[in-house]
């Protein structure tokens, strides 16, 4: 499986104490990479077939700051304020149209202003943070929700799996 991705940053500064390559696409591409393969392999995690079947993968993941997301939050989910992060996937509207060996996902968008305050909250690094809303989004563009308890129980379990797999994205 390949994978396309395309990274943008909107509104986002990164500040000194930040590693250089926190939003760097190379970077970001072999973590998805990662975890697509990691999902693909465990036949016991729901994703679908089309997806599986995928000889190339596209999604589109932007870092931007809150005024934007607050403004997406807006249109799209009718909320007010800022939020961590967005998902637009594709698959949802998937058709006929879909099938095929290349398969848009959709979108992911991340505040960095929030997630930094996340990651101050919480006590860990911003790269955690940010790895955490990313794999969050990645698991809504692939058809996982949380509704109830045990469905977001179930999602937060496999988020943990996923960022703690061994590949930290570390700088090299």
């Amino acid at each position: 499986m390949e994978l396309d991705l395309a990274l943008e940053q909107e509104g986002v500064a990164l500040e000194p104490s930040d590693s250089a390559d926190l939003l760097d696409e190379t970077v970001w591409l072999q973590q998805l990479e990662h975890w697509l393969n990691r999902l693909f392999g465990d036949e016991s995690l729901d994703c679908p077939t089309l997806v599986r079947a995928a000889e190339e993968l596209s999604l589109g993941l932007r870092f931007t700051d809150d005024a934007n997301i607050a403004d997406l939050n807006s249109t799209w989910r009718q909320k007010t304020g800022p939020t961590d992060v967005l998902s637009f996937a594709a698959l949802d509207d998937a058709g006929d149209w879909m099938k095929g060996p290349s398969i848009e996902l959709g979108d992911i968008v991340v505040s960095l202003e929030t997630a930094r305050r996340q990651a101050q909250e919480q006590g860990h690094s911003l790269q955690r943070e940010l790895r955490w809303l990313v794999s969050h989004g990645l698991l809504h563009l692939l058809g996982w929700d949380h509704p109830d308890d045990d469905s977001r129980a179930a999602m937060l379990a496999l988020q943990e799996r996923l960022l703690g797999d061994g590949w930290s994205g570390e700088p090299r």
